[in-house]
């Protein structure tokens, strides 16, 4: 009889591991700490790499914006580029009508002794 008792707290059964009786075996009640610690380690590893998927999406996120940027950078700039050369800027003064004339003379540089 007490050999049969001994067969049952060695190998436990389906019905002793999902009605939670294995639980109460000495094993794990000698292994709670570890158990608790496993657990908080699993939680924080699930945490800490849901954290870095998204940081990882918003990293991907910022370098199409900064793309994006770029490009409306460059365009703006070439559209200045084209609106501020000489031939743009004297078509723009004729058109007006002003005053203004394009020099003759070339400039010269004023030194200081």
């Amino acid at each position: 009889m007490a050999d049969k008792a001994e067969d049952k707290k060695r190998s436990p059964s389906v019905k002793s591991i999902l009605g939670g009786d294995i639980l109460a075996n000495d094993f794990f009640r000698r292994q709670t700490k570890l158990l608790i610690l496993m657990m908080v380690f699993i939680l924080f590893y699930i945490h800490n790499r849901y954290a870095s998927q998204q940081q990882q999406i918003e990293i991907d996120k910022l370098k199409k914006e900064l793309i994006d940027i770029k490009y409306d950078a460059l365009t703006r700039s070439s559209e200045l580029m084209e609106k501020s050369r000489q031939s743009r800027i004297e078509e723009y003064v004729s058109e007006e009508q002003s005053d203004l004339q394009t020099s003759t003379n070339p400039p010269y540089v004023i030194k200081k002794d």
